[in-house]
């Protein structure tokens, strides 16, 4: 069964992928949740209509994703965090962490699902994360984890 994704779904596809999956997943689940719509020759148009308009915003949205990126060029974020002794912290730092940090610090909204961890934060020190802003733009940003 041929069906439109209308959401990023992990170890099956991207938004507005068509793919093959089993007919009882595709009608019992996936269409169901909202997360398909059966590939149709009516939803295929739809589709390529859909795809030409969102480029269209990426495309405006991108001058102001690389603004965002030259701010914190260079930028060392610092984030409290509750410690032991030993610098383990209680807990992890986690990307909703450093988003609420980024509102805060640099009045930046940015989705937590774009921000990156390279591994489990637990002790204090300097990490960097990455920031998928948009397709052709990743950049770094740099965070210090400092005891409260």
């Amino acid at each position: 069964m041929e069906i439109i994704l209308l959401k990023d779904i992990d170890k099956l596809g991207d938004k507005h992928d068509i793919i093959n999956v089993k007919p009882g997943y595709g009608r019992n689940y996936l269409i169901p949740q909202g997360l398909a719509v059966n590939a149709n020759a009516a939803n295929r148009k739809k589709l390529d209509a859909i795809i030409a308009e969102e480029e269209a915003k990426e495309a405006a949205r991108l001058d102001d994703y690389k603004a965002m990126a030259a701010k914190l060029e260079g930028q060392t974020l610092r984030i409290a965090v509750k410690a032991g002794t030993s610098g383990k912290i209680f807990g992890s730092v986690t990307n909703v962490q450093i988003a609420q940090a980024l509102k805060e610090h640099y009045d930046l909204d940015i989705e937590r699902k774009k921000i990156h961890l390279p591994e489990e934060i637990k002790e204090i020190g300097t990490y960097t994360a990455d920031l998928h802003l948009h397709k052709e733009l990743v950049t770094k940003v740099q965070f210090e984890l400092v005891q409260d």
